[in-house]
């Protein structure tokens, strides 16, 4: 983990915000049963347990974007993660979690630290990751086969990856939202929330 004495580089603040959108996302697959039970292992991670993929093609793709991402973040070009599920059968977008991320442009990657320890980032985080598995106790169930696709929204000028692609914002008509809890590194701060549809997908 990269931080220093005096407190926490754009590095490092860059490097636990990714780690978030991993463990977070990981999280969600898991809870709300995209992916089999069996095809995640158990880690703990702070001080909770946790679940991620063994999947070999989904470890990959959540690599790959998480390694891109952490760039992004980095660079302070990164607006938004969104997470969208959606009905296989119909294609209707059924849930939408999304993570609004606001970064301290002033800071440089060569220069400056923010005053906040690791260990209380990573309670704020691990707040948050409490209440996306406690959201399964008011999400509807998803009782058809879903698949998830992942949404990020960076600065206009930026270079995509020859892989990704353009989409448009995957909204739910007559959705009900819940805001989550937010952390802050102080240099990058995330505000989560999820929208649902009010009916089941049938």
């Amino acid at each position: 983990m990269s931080s220093t004495l005096k407190g926490i580089t754009l590095k490092g603040s860059a490097e636990l915000v990714a780690e978030f959108f991993s463990f977070g996302i990981n999280s969600i697959l898991y809870q709300r049963g995209i992916y089999p039970p069996e095809t995640f292992t158990r880690v703990t991670q702070y001080d909770m347990s946790l679940y991620l993929t063994v999947d070999p093609n989904l470890k990959t793709y959540l690599n790959d974007v998480v390694t891109q991402l952490k760039g992004w973040l980095f660079d302070c070009t990164v607006q938004k993660l969104v997470l969208v599920i959606t009905c296989l059968e119909t294609n209707e977008v059924l849930e939408r979690w999304q993570f609004d991320i606001e970064c301290d442009k002033t800071i440089t990657g060569s220069s400056g630290t923010r005053e906040k320890s690791i260990k209380a980032i990573q309670e704020e985080i691990r707040s948050v990751i409490r209440q996306i598995t406690a959201t399964v106790t008011f999400l509807p169930l998803l009782e058809t086969a879903c698949s998830f696709d992942l949404l990020i929204y960076t600065d206009k000028d930026q270079v995509v990856p020859e892989k990704w692609e353009e989409s448009g914002p995957k909204m739910i008509a007559d959705s009900e939202e819940v805001r989550l809890r937010t952390f802050t590194t102080t240099i990058h701060k995330v505000s989560s929330m999820v929208a649902y549809k009010r009916t089941d997908c049938i």
